[in-house]
């Protein structure tokens, strides 16, 4: 079982098999934007975090969320076909949130595919309140769902 332990910040050498993981389970049937560069270049961006779940040297998932002054966007998150329902992608997000207390932002975003019932049902099931629809907006190939969160932070 993972623990908050086995979660932390990828590092370069973990870049291909994040690609390789968002290809096969997020971008299917789209062109492929998220390169290996793309994710080396994120972990580089001191807006963004990029977050592996690990158990020695396997990668059971990961995510990417980007940091604006008031505001998050949850850019990926994606786990193995084999770890889900299994808290991964639950504890990914949960340290994310965490980035986000400490950061005093109150506020993440995120899209998913309409199709993606598994990933509404997740998202749904931490909080996250379904706002706006767009229209093709995956390379015109399917519509996006939108969602928000919004943190109980306290108040400064």
């Amino acid at each position: 079982m993972i623990t908050e332990s086995d979660i932390g910040l990828a590092v370069p050498d973990d870049a291909v098999a994040i690609a390789a993981l968002s290809r096969r389970v997020i971008e299917h049937g789209l062109e492929w934007r998220w390169t290996p560069q793309r994710v080396l270049a994120s972990m580089a961006d001191a807006d963004t975090n990029v977050v592996v779940a690990r158990q020695f040297n396997d990668l059971l998932g990961f995510a990417v969320m980007r940091y604006a002054d008031e505001e998050a966007h949850l850019l990926l998150l994606a786990t193995q076909p084999r770890c889900r329902r299994q808290g991964v992608g639950s504890m990914l997000l949960a340290w994310l949130e965490s980035t986000l207390q400490v950061a005093g932002i109150r506020t993440i975003k995120l899209e998913t595919r309409s199709g993606n019932a598994g990933a509404r049902a997740f998202y749904k099931h931490h909080g996250f309140v379904e706002h706006d629809r767009r229209s093709g907006y995956y390379q015109g190939v399917e519509d996006a769902v939108r969602y928000l969160k919004q943190l109980g932070l306290p108040d400064a």
